[in-house]
């Protein structure tokens, strides 16, 4: 009975070092696995057990990944300073270069996002950016999934997030967007100012082109008129030709 209870610290340590070679990964996981430092392939999901003491395993996870972009000062193309975040969404689709080919695949995936959105912002005018932001969001992410192909990543979206402009630029454009509608506002006048001018033409031919059209016309006026109650009101109508006889004699 002594000599089993002498054997219980070995017996435990032999089960302890079991356990540590029995790995379990989920079905969004996979095991990198190095055999003396050399790469042995990628395992899971599942159970994987390992050899004692010779192999190691590095876990990946599969899932998309979300990555803020901080903000960062940008300056445009015409001098504009803003401040530009972003995000990007990005998964491991080949575990073993993830781990492999670069130290740490989410930094260096942080880094070259910043520094691509810095260059790419640069190459813009500010009209253009606020304007052409799909645009700007699909060459992003063509560029930063060229990049991280080598690492065994795979971005599959980025977005511009936010775009601060500065107190004096926003004042601007506030006034420059009103002097636009002040403009429409005066051109869409105009406009009906042309087209009444063109209907009372038109009104006119009409009129003057019946002998007692400019009479009806009359009568129908001092009707209009007598339907309101306003006893002060004397409505008279005289004739054009009257006055402009008149006007004639008067000229000579």
């Amino acid at each position: 009975m002594d000599s089993i209870f002498s054997f219980a610290p070995f017996i435990v340590i032999i089960m302890a070092i079991l356990f540590s070679c029995i790995k379990i990964m989920n079905e969004y996981e996979r095991g990198v696995v190095f055999r003396l430092g050399n790469f042995q392939g990628v395992r899971g999901p599942g159970l994987i057990v390992l050899i004692p003491g010779l192999e190691k395993l590095v876990k990946v996870d599969l899932r998309t990944v979300t990555m803020d972009v901080p903000s960062q000062d940008i300056i445009t193309k015409d001098n504009v300073t803003l401040k530009v975040n972003g995000v990007v969404y990005f998964k491991v689709h080949k575990p073993d270069q993830a781990i492999i080919a670069v130290e740490n695949y989410y930094h260096a995936t942080a880094e070259i996002a910043q520094t691509t959105l810095r260059s790419i912002i640069g190459q813009y005018e500010l009209d253009d950016i606020l304007s052409r932001r799909d645009e700007i969001n699909s060459k992003l992410q063509v560029i930063l999934d060229e990049v991280t192909e080598a690492w065994g990543i795979k971005i599959t979206n980025v977005e511009l997030k936010a775009i601060d402009l500065p107190e004096a630029m926003q004042r601007i454009m506030a006034r420059t967007a009103e002097a636009e509608r002040e403009r429409r506002a005066k051109i869409i006048s105009a406009e009906g100012e042309v087209g009444a001018a063109k209907k009372l033409v038109e009104a006119a031919q009409i009129l003057g082109g019946e002998k007692d059209s400019l009479t009806l016309r009359y009568l129908d006026t001092m009707r209009e008129m007598s339907s309101q109650k306003n006893t002060n009101t004397l409505f008279f109508p005289v004739p054009i030709d009257v006055i402009k006889m008149f006007t004639e004699k008067m000229g000579k």
